[in-house]
Formats: C-alpha cells, sequence, structure tokens
C-alpha cells in the first residue's frame, strides 16, 4: 500500500492557509487594530469596550457573568477589572447575600461614555466596508460558530459547563448514602 499520497493529502492540511482557526485569529486580531482609532478618543481599550458593553446592557454584573458572557478566563478578567476600577470605570463590591460573588458595577463617568459610544458600531462598519446586511449574515454564522463551539467545549450556550462540572463536583463531593 502506498502511504505517499495520505501523508500528502495530511502534509496539505496542515498548511496555515488551510486552517479554520487562522483567518478567525487573524480577523480578531485585525478588527482590534481597526477599533483602536474608534475607541482611543473614549480612553478605551477593546478589552475595556467588551465589559462596557455589557455593563451598559445589563447595569451591573458578577465577575462570573462577565467571565461567562466575554469567554475570559479569571487571570485575564481580573487585572482588566482591576486596572478599570483604577481608571474610575468600573466599581467592585462584594455581592451582600454571596460574599463570594463581586459585583461589577458601572461609575458615572463610565455611563456617560455610552452615548459617545453609539457611534462605534457604525464608525467599524464603515471602515470594513460591510453593509447592514452583510453584517447581519456574519454576525449570524460568527454567532453559531461560538454556539458551535460551546458545545464542543461542554458548555451551554449562556457560558455555563455542563457535563465537566457536574461530574468534577461529585468527585470533589461524593454523596454519602445511608448515612444520615
Amino acid at each position: 500500500m502506498n502511504d505517499a499520497p495520505h501523508a500528502a493529502e495530511t502534509e496539505d492540511r496542515l498548511r496555515l492557509d488551510r486552517q479554520i482557526c487562522f483567518p478567525l485569529y487573524a480577523a480578531t486580531n485585525l478588527i482590534q487594530r481597526l477599533y483602536r482609532p474608534l475607541l482611543s478618543p473614549l480612553g478605551l481599550t477593546y478589552s475595556q469596550y467588551l465589559v462596557l458593553l455589557v455593563l451598559w446592557e445589563r447595569g451591573h454584573a458578577t465577575v462570573g457573568e462577565l467571565r461567562e458572557c466575554l469567554h475570559l478566563d479569571a487571570g485575564t478578567i481580573t487585572p482588566l477589572l482591576k486596572r478599570m476600577e483604577r481608571d474610575g470605570l468600573v466599581t467592585r463590591s462584594r455581592d451582600r447575600q454571596d460574599w463570594r460573588r463581586v459585583i461589577v458595577a458601572l461609575t458615572p463617568s463610565a455611563s456617560a461614555l455610552h452615548e459617545e459610544a453609539r457611534q462605534i458600531p457604525d464608525g467599524l462598519a464603515a471602515r470594513i466596508g460591510v453593509d447592514d446586511a452583510q453584517g447581519a449574515e456574519l454576525h449570524g454564522l460568527t454567532t453559531s460558530l461560538v454556539a458551535r463551539l460551546q458545545t464542543a467545549l461542554g458548555q451551554r450556550s449562556d457560558g455555563q459547563v455542563i457535563a465537566q462540572r457536574s461530574a468534577r463536583r461529585e468527585k470533589i463531593n461524593p454523596t454519602r448514602r445511608g448515612i444520615s
């Protein structure tokens, strides 16, 4: 049996231009660069803008909710929120009903930025030449991809981990049957 065609096919699959991940990675980096001049007058980074988008919509959120919504890990969100607090954009406080939860809320200065930020989506669309229909199509495709990726990682579409979390809990805290 000749393995040469199979090896060539495998090697071809490893070309950078054949990867699904690379154009997504490149697009993310390029979009962030396009956002920079739009966010700079507001004194925001792209990551700060994403946090503010969630808070402008909800008013406040726990750190866990922000992590899930933005698909960030604790090592990324915590320093980001500390910088935003230092810069006067958010406040962080312990939940009175559950001290383990930290609630993040907008400051008046961050609330005031909301009106100024309204022009950012249109500014980005104009810079990349995407009309409303193309934008809606791209949004639908990427949203569907995010949902598929969450499923592949065992997460619900709201960011909650499903199977792995309950399995981990069972290992850590097995229920003792027959003991009252």
